[in-house]
């Protein structure tokens, strides 16, 4: 079951890089962007453990949050 999450999370995201991001502005304040940053992190730790850092850092992409280099922990 994990493994169905795993590649539907990162079907989700590869999805979101080639279909939608190239018609939208760049906007992301971290390097990497947050879509690489959710892919690395659900590739190292998970689809769930993984997802939950990737939403954190998206919830963090924002004019008041933080910005610059922010790797995957």
């Amino acid at each position: 079951m994990s493994k169905l999450f795993y590649y539907f999370f990162i079907g989700i995201i590869r999805f979101y890089q080639m279909a939608i991001s190239p018609h939208l502005p760049a906007s992301c304040r971290y390097t990497p962007t947050c879509s690489q940053y959710g892919l690395e992190a659900i590739k190292k730790y998970g689809p769930f453990k993984g997802g939950w850092l990737a939403l954190k850092r998206i919830l963090s992409c924002h004019p008041w949050g933080g910005s610059g280099y922010d790797p995957v922990p």
